[in-house]
């Protein structure tokens, strides 16, 4: 998702997204344990679109933007 559609959603919605997100770094974190995951970069993919909703969410608590 870009940026914009993810301001468009509300806090339950980026909540949901926030968890949908963390399991789906734990799955990606046990397929490279085991040896099992091809593309490394998808790690980095994961990690900045959980702090990316982490921003978001907390911007949305403070009322920025």
């Amino acid at each position: 998702m870009k940026l914009k559609e993810y301001r468009d959603l509300s806090v339950d919605d980026l909540k949901k997204q926030l968890e949908e997100t963390h399991q789906e770094l734990f799955n990606l974190r046990f397929r490279l344990a085991t040896k099992q995951l091809v593309n490394h970069r998808e790690l980095r993919r994961v990690k900045r679109n959980i702090a990316r909703l982490e921003t978001l969410l907390k911007e949305k608590e403070l009322g920025i933007r």
